[in-house]
């Protein structure tokens, strides 16, 4: 009886494109053992790219365990899974290529593929960036090299690039629980073509990110997320409303509105429709974060009442709130969740998301490819316009942020 593998791949680029890797993981169906693991120092690439690169290592450390065996590919890149089952067009020249190499490790009906949220890729997450942070350091890893600190799951390298199916792996490529490599020579940093040829991207989706207004919590600095009182918006966040709704009108691109389902996102999207003449659709995905027991306080009556749990907070994106609200991963996990089926939903087209502080600063920071920690050094005033453009390959490009121009006198 064939044997049934999951692999689980992920790559990233810091930078997009930037110093980039990807990892893999290949586990047994029945057991949930780990069989193999694989990772890479890619050089400068975007970010779709190390991903691809991360599924055709997966699939290739399957394909040599048993090339018999049916294998179902986890993934939270939304453009490599639907791309590879055929839901989505592939356009960019240099990922063609690749998703053709992966295309043929196994057939076709022996190969499944399923998004994930991130959160649930960690694996492969962690290997990427133990890779990029191989790279950053100027290291050239071998198999033996990377497998000393990795004892008890395996060794792992940082691979010389693609090859077919028909020919034999480089030393150091893949290796694994079963069948560790004996070759100690250091495996090639290897930078992709990148951006040198030029891109069929089309139009791309472009989100304007709308903060509402302000309520009578803003001026205060008050925790004010998706689990306190959802105040309505003062007589100023009103006034900034209406001043956003003008600007918007007098640029003329805005063809749908959609907000967060809270009082002062509503109030603040209304005031915009009414202006362009259109409707408002609620998006759940859009809300605040839950702030849990901290809604409704400043920082500073957080800090004398939870230091400890705030300095985990701070220190952690895993980390929740006191009394169980939400943390940044999992807003960040909500957030790109939301972001995929919008930018599947409107392609080529111009969507105004009225949401918050949080969701705002979440998207451009996965746009941006930038670490969590970022969350706390950008600035975003209350009725501000940001905007992020979402291209068919993938790519974002940050075109806009924090503008309150239209607010001044």
């Amino acid at each position: 009886m064939a044997r049934e593998f999951i692999v689980e791949a992920d790559g990233g680029s810091r930078g997009n494109p930037g110093p980039a890797g990807y990892g893999a993981v290949v586990i047994d169906a029945a057991t949930g053992e780990t069989l193999a693991e694989a990772a890479e120092y890619l050089g400068v690439v975007t970010n779709n790219v190390a991903e691809y690169r991360g599924l055709l290592a997966g699939l290739r450390a399957a394909h040599d365990l048993d090339p018999a065996a049916t294998v179902h590919v986890r993934m939270d890149s939304k453009l490599v899974v639907e791309q590879m089952t055929g839901r989505w067009k592939i356009k960019h020249p240099d990922m063609k290529p690749l998703a053709a190499e992966a295309a043929r490790v196994f057939p076709a009906d022996r190969v499944t593929y399923e998004w994930i949220p991130r959160a649930e890729n960690k694996h492969a997450d962690r290997l990427a960036n133990e890779a990029m942070d191989a790279g950053k350091r100027g290291e050239q890893w071998s198999s033996t090299a990377a497998a000393a600190p990795l004892q008890g799951r395996g060794a792992e390298t940082f691979a010389a690039p693609p090859r077919g199916r028909d020919q034999p792996p480089p030393a150091g490529t893949v290796t694994t629980t079963e069948k560790p490599a004996a070759d100690t020579r250091a495996a090639r940093s290897v930078a992709s073509p990148g951006w040198s040829s030029a891109p069929d991207l089309g139009a791309p989706a472009t989100f304007v990110l709308l903060r509402h207004g302000e309520t009578l919590l803003t001026p205060q600095k008050r925790f004010s997320g998706s689990g306190g009182t959802d105040p309505a918006l003062s007589d100023a966040g009103q006034e900034q409303a209406r001043r956003a709704a003008e600007t918007l009108a007098r640029r003329g691109t805005i063809e749908v509105i959609l907000a967060s389902p809270l009082t002062r996102t509503r109030q603040t999207a209304a005031a915009v429709a009414e202006r362009l003449g259109l409707d408002v659709t609620i998006e759940e995905g859009l809300k605040e974060t839950d702030f849990g027991t901290w809604e409704g306080l400043t920082f500073g009556e957080v800090r004398e009442r939870y230091p400890d749990d705030l300095n985990a907070w701070l220190a952690d994106p895993e980390a929740h709130p006191t009394g169980g609200g939400e943390s940044f991963a999992e807003t960040a996990t909500r957030i790109a969740a939301t972001r995929d089926k919008l930018v599947a939903a409107y392609a080529g087209r111009t969507v105004l998301l009225v949401t918050h502080v949080t969701p705002i600063k979440t998207f451009v920071r996965l746009a941006l490819g930038a670490p969590a920690e970022s969350l706390f050094r950008m600035e975003l005033s209350a009725a501000s316009l940001s905007a992020v453009a979402y291209y068919a390959d993938g790519n974002a490009s940050v075109r806009l942020f924090n503008d309150t121009s239209h607010l001044r006198p």
